[in-house]
């Protein structure tokens, strides 16, 4: 069956964007999300590696990826998978929880694969309200969903613990990397700038991260693309701007982690904005 993925921004929750897609040979690179990753699998079985862990997800279970861990995604049989994800930002989450009188922090989710039906049921009807444009009922389901996944499955967040000694060179480093997307150092410089050895440096980092430092690059270019493309610049400018080769080194690399292309992500933004058609 072809592969079809449709990405676009929710009509009325802010920071929320939404995906409804199947794949059958697409593979995610191992990357992060700035936000929570929370998703419905519809068919078919994805499998993802994620914090050393090869979990799979069939019809009916429900995932739950958490900010800034790294995972991938790929088909976990020969047809592929079909979900449709929501992606709400920490803060967003975190005002809910809030709300519900939990902890300070940002929330937590322990297990990557659950089977919840009702949390299933209500993740459908608010996905599918938002497909509407419904932004009443979508907002009002979306929010109730993010309540019951809050109460029913997540947990304060563990301490991180990066390897003895490499905490503040894996901080200085990551910030190093964010100011230097356009040139980055090598792993060399990286390591005498942050006063670290290169392959110390490189083990604290993966642990820290979950990934190595041109791949935590990658995904930080990927991020600020997003942004950028949400303004409206053009692809080929947003490339220059955070550091690819060109046009086509974006598209690479922004549809192995979003899924879907540069352009598609910018028309549905576009349409959002302009109250346009969102149908692909």
């Amino acid at each position: 069956m072809k592969e079809q993925a449709r990405f676009w921004r929710h009509p009325a929750v802010p920071e929320t964007d939404l995906l409804k897609a199947r794949y059958v040979t697409h593979r995610f690179s191992r990357h992060a999300h700035d936000g929570y990753a929370i998703g419905l699998i519809v068919e078919g079985v994805e499998e993802f590696h994620y914090s050393g862990t090869l979990h799979r997800a069939g019809a009916g279970e429900v995932v739950l990826v958490n900010p800034d861990t790294a995972h991938t995604g790929q088909a976990g049989v020969p047809g592929g998978w079909s979900y449709r994800m929501l992606y709400p930002s920490i803060d967003l989450l975190a005002g809910v929880a809030a709300e519900l009188g939990g902890p300070y922090g940002t929330p937590h989710f322990p297990s990557q694969v659950v089977r919840d039906d009702h949390v299933a049921a209500l993740l459908a009807r608010a996905h599918r309200a938002a497909e509407r444009g419904d932004a009443l009922a979508a907002s009002t389901l979306s929010r109730t969903l993010f309540a019951r996944l809050l109460t029913r499955h997540a947990a304060p967040r563990p301490p991180s613990a990066p390897p003895a000694g490499g905490r503040k060179a894996v901080r200085e480093a990551i910030d190093l990397l964010h100011d230097s997307l356009v040139d980055p150092p090598s792993l060399d410089e990286l390591a005498v700038a942050v006063g670290a050895r290169p392959f110390a440096l490189l083990r604290a980092f993966k642990e820290a991260t979950g990934l190595p430092p041109h791949a935590y690059l990658t995904s930080l270019r990927v991020r600020r693309a997003r942004h950028l493309l949400l303004t409206g610049m053009p692809a080929a400018r947003v490339a220059t701007e955070v550091g690819f080769t060109d046009q086509a080194h974006l598209n690479r690399h922004f549809k192995r982690v979003m899924g879907v292309p540069p352009a598609a992500y910018q028309r549905a933004a576009g349409t959002y904005k302009t109250g346009g058609s969102r149908s692909t």
